[in-house]
């Protein structure tokens, strides 16, 4: 079973900085889209930023000019660097690939286990 491992989560003070890592936990055909996204206590879980297979990026408005995502595909990795964060920042991170494990298979959607940001003021 594929599974998206991540790395990179913790505290950080108000206007740090953390980057996200997500990588797949073994080898795949291909991987399309790939992206994070974030749930705070009591609501729901919300896009952060996405990226396609070639290249086309999409952010959340709340996160345009201090977030940037990336990918490395050679690695099957997908990146989130964060960067000027604020205390409403603070939330579980996951990300999320869709992915086909054989040339023969279907593609399907995986996320990752999450990984806390708290962000203090």
């Amino acid at each position: 079973q594929v599974q998206l491992v991540e790395s990179g989560g913790g505290l950080v003070q108000a206007g740090g900085s953390l980057r996200l890592s997500c990588a797949a936990s073994e080898r795949i055909f291909s991987i399309n889209d790939m992206g994070w996204y974030r749930q705070a206590p009591g609501t729901q879980r919300e896009l952060v930023a996405r990226i396609t297979s070639s290249g086309s990026l999409n952010y959340a408005n709340s996160v345009k000019g201090r977030f940037t995502i990336s990918r490395d595909n050679a690695k099957n990795t997908v990146y989130l660097q964060m960067n000027s964060l604020k205390p409403e920042d603070t939330a579980v991170y996951y990300c999320n690939a869709q992915i086909s494990r054989y040339s023969w298979s279907a593609r399907s959607t995986y996320w990752g286990q999450g990984t806390q940001v708290t962000v203090s003021s």
